[in-house]
């Protein structure tokens, strides 16, 4: 047994941070994620570098913000030349594994949406091809027989079994497999086979896929396997489990599609709760009164209550599957003889509109429904329930987990270790930035989004650029966020020292590495 510790890494796709039951939710069961809470530190304000998949679990591997390291929305892609903190980890003699959904690089072939570019460009960007390969998680790298095994290392993980996309027919090895042990998997595939229900929820599908089948069970199944490799190795472990749900498509398997009803929750946030909705809303309102919805699934819009309350009930359902697999690799890693040994960190990437002020999904906003996520840190040095209010970030979880690790972080890292903060009597962070960039206009904007959020406990400002308006909210005053007090005369004072302050985080955007190698 070593004296360094392993990493049990859980993270979701798409889960609000309100979503546990040890979160005080009232109706969603999460025991065994409530148990992992009860036996470790749980952040209630917790929040993401970016609330989107990509950007966001680039700066959870590298520790800096998206306008750093390079993947600035989806559709991007984190260079292979960054250094991420499970190369740090595997360097200093970790044996690492990443286990279901990466998405660092891109996992479709699909063109952007975006008008073509009018202009004949000799040189077509500020930055010269590095030409590497970007296609690892695209389909075409999945079409042989799961037998070849994933080009490692990969970010710094030495085993990847890869799940790409969301839903019941997700790809990568996943899928691979798939094809291969289920013999009637394109019967299973076909949408003419869906399960008959009375759901009208945009993207609600009852899959025929068996519960045993699913990509969140052969995600759990791989991890056990994984795992089970590791007993009696001298060197530790850094194991990355992701589960590619709750994200929408709302398809839970079996009998998690009615282990809820739509009667269990409420709207507790309609539209009209919002005093002075701004443009974006406004915009989602108006698609919704026309009865359009957006080109692609993947954009935010506004949903009639029942279609919120069908998507809250199928979501909670997914969670609960979530946890109960959770369960089954916790319980190995016990009955393995390895829990003592192991941290165990919870979290997710992103979370959800799902029905606040009407909304679905996630998009430019900032609402802390996408903003803030899960985060539970259960360490063998104390085995204590205790709950922090401090602040800290998605770019905080590489400095820790390295600290902890005993190693020294690279230079240019910009999240800071919390460690100091888990007996929930140290404040970590007053205050964080959350950037949001998107790839193409939505929601109303003219053209792609930029917007940069400072939040603290007291406060949330929002500035939308190239925008005659933005977002102020007094989180004291009003913790819902529904008076937007960004024109108020009585809040010029706050607005500007919230100004310098943002500009200060702004100040910090420059990428410190590498050193200067010379004198001038």
């Amino acid at each position: 047994m070593t004296d360094r510790p392993n990493f049990l890494f859980f993270i979701t796709d798409q889960h609000r941070a309100d979503w546990l039951g040890c979160a005080g939710h009232p109706v969603v069961r999460t025991p065994n994620i409530d148990a992992i809470a009860a036996q470790g530190t749980l952040f209630t304000d917790f929040h993401v570098a970016l609330p989107v998949c990509m950007p966001n679990r680039a700066s959870l591997m590298t520790g800096r913000m998206p306008s750093v390291h390079g993947l600035r929305h989806n559709g991007c892609l984190l260079p292979k030349r960054a250094n991420t903190f499970v190369d740090v980890l595997a360097a200093g003699g970790y044996a690492t594994a990443s286990i279901g959904k990466s998405h660092l690089q891109p996992f479709t072939d699909n063109p952007p949406q975006r008008a073509p570019d009018p202009i004949r460009r000799l040189v077509p960007e500020a930055w010269q091809p590095d030409n590497v390969t970007y296609t690892m998680e695209e389909p075409a790298s999945f079409e042989g027989n799961s037998v070849s095994p994933f080009e490692v290392p990969y970010y710094g993980f030495q085993h990847v079994d890869m799940v790409t996309s969301h839903g019941d027919r997700c790809g990568g090895q996943y899928g691979q497999w798939f094809r291969e042990t289920v013999p009637n998997w394109q019967a299973l595939h076909d949408p003419a086979n869906e399960i008959p229900h009375n759901y009208t929820c945009p993207q609600a599908y009852r899959t025929p896929v068996p519960e045993e089948s699913y990509p969140t069970a052969w995600v759990a199944d791989r991890a056990i396997d994984y795992l089970a490799t590791r007993v009696d190795q001298d060197d530790p472990f850094f194991a990355f489990i992701s589960f590619p749900d709750p994200h929408h498509p709302f398809n839970p398997p079996g009998k998690y599609w009615d282990m809820y009803a739509p009667d269990d929750f409420a709207v507790e946030l309609p539209y009209g709760a919002h005093k002075n909705p701004v443009p974006p809303m406004q915009h989602a309102s108006a698609m919704w009164e026309s009865g359009k919805l957006p080109p692609i699934p993947q954009m935010p819009f506004r949903a009639d209550d029942q279609h919120i309350l069908e998507a809250k009930a199928l979501t909670a359902g997914m969670i609960t599957m979530i946890d109960d697999h959770i369960g089954r690799v916790v319980q190995h890693l016990k009955d393995s003889g390895q829990y003592e040994n192991t941290v165990i960190i919870f979290t997710s990437d992103h979370g959800d509109y799902l029905g606040d002020f009407n909304l679905m999904l996630k998009g430019p906003l900032q609402l802390p429904s996408i903003t803030r996520v899960p985060m539970i840190w259960s360490d063998p040095k104390s085995r204590e329930g205790v709950r922090t209010d401090t602040m800290a970030s998605t770019i905080d979880l590489s400095a820790s987990i390295l600290e902890r690790a005993d190693l020294a972080p690279y230079n240019g890292i910009q999240g800071r270790s919390f460690l100091k903060s888990l007996d929930g009597t140290q404040p970590h962070r007053d205050d964080v930035l959350i950037e949001h960039n998107d790839g193409g206009p939505r929601m109303g904007f003219e053209h792609a989004a930029r917007v940069r959020t400072l939040r603290s406990q007291k406060w949330r400002m929002s500035v939308y650029a190239g925008e005659d308006w933005g977002e102020l909210y007094d989180l004291q005053a009003d913790p819902r966020e529904t008076q937007n007090y960004w024109d108020d005369p009585a809040y010029a004072e706050a607005k500007a020292a919230l100004s310098l302050r943002l500009i200060e985080h702004l100040t910090y955007q420059m990428d410190e590495s590498p050193r200067a190698t010379r004198l001038a």
